[in-house]
């Protein structure tokens, strides 16, 4: 019961972390204006993503523009772009997995081997965290340089936007997941004593009739 409890926890955080890395993927906030020095009043604010970048106007208003050229990306744009959507595909690949090898569906009938398939579903949530996390990094590793490089101006500074915090957190609960999932061992639901009785037909003895004065004979039981 308690491993079950344990595989819905780890499968619930997985899920819940592919869900937030597809929306980090998809939301535009992966560098945002930052707010320094002149930059402190303006008229717009730049928001660059994976897919698009978008204008927001003091007004209100934003005009977002898909990237025409994935090759005049940046290098870190582009492994971001690739990398996070392999994780998504292993996410949705692992979820598959684990509730084929779950102790609540019937799929398979062993459970060492069902123990052997959440464990696999597993490690494939923890590379896909991984797969994810890469990016990240370095994103914002690309980020913090060039916020303190004196030769970047400042009109093309950025600071890390909320994509990428969503993204951490995805991660660390694909890898606590996976690590839970790894965790999963067999249901022990018989001992390692095995009890034999054997019939009556073995023992012809147990079975003689009682003697004329009516007690049994010694014999029977030794």
């Amino acid at each position: 019961m308690a491993s079950a409890g344990l595989e819905i926890l780890g499968l619930a955080l997985c899920v819940i972390g592919t869900l937030l890395e597809m929306v980090a993927c998809g939301l535009p906030m992966w560098k945002v204006t930052a707010f320094i020095e002149a930059n402190i009043v303006v008229a717009q604010i730049i928001w660059d993503g994976l897919w698009m970048s978008c204008a927001v106007q003091s007004t209100g208003q934003m005009q977002c523009k898909m990237h025409d050229s994935m090759l005049a990306l940046d290098h870190d744009l582009q492994a971001a772009r690739a990398l996070t959507v392999i994780s998504s595909v292993m996410g949705v690949l692992g979820l598959m997995v684990v509730i084929a090898g779950a102790q609540c569906t019937n799929c398979i009938r062993a459970d060492t081997v069902k123990a052997r398939v959440v464990n696999v579903g597993g490690v494939i949530f923890i590379v896909a965290g991984i797969f994810v996390l890469v990016p990240l990094c370095w994103m914002a590793n690309n980020i913090i340089t060039n916020f303190y490089n004196p030769q970047v101006p400042t009109a093309r500074k950025r600071e890390i936007g909320a994509s990428l915090y969503i993204g951490w957190a995805a991660t660390a609960l694909l890898l606590v997941g996976g690590s839970i999932l790894c965790c999963s061992c067999p249901s022990s639901t018989n001992s390692g004593y095995s009890v034999q009785y054997a019939t009556t037909s073995q023992y012809p003895a147990a079975t003689t009739r009682a003697t004329a004065n009516g007690d049994y004979d010694k014999r029977n039981y030794v």
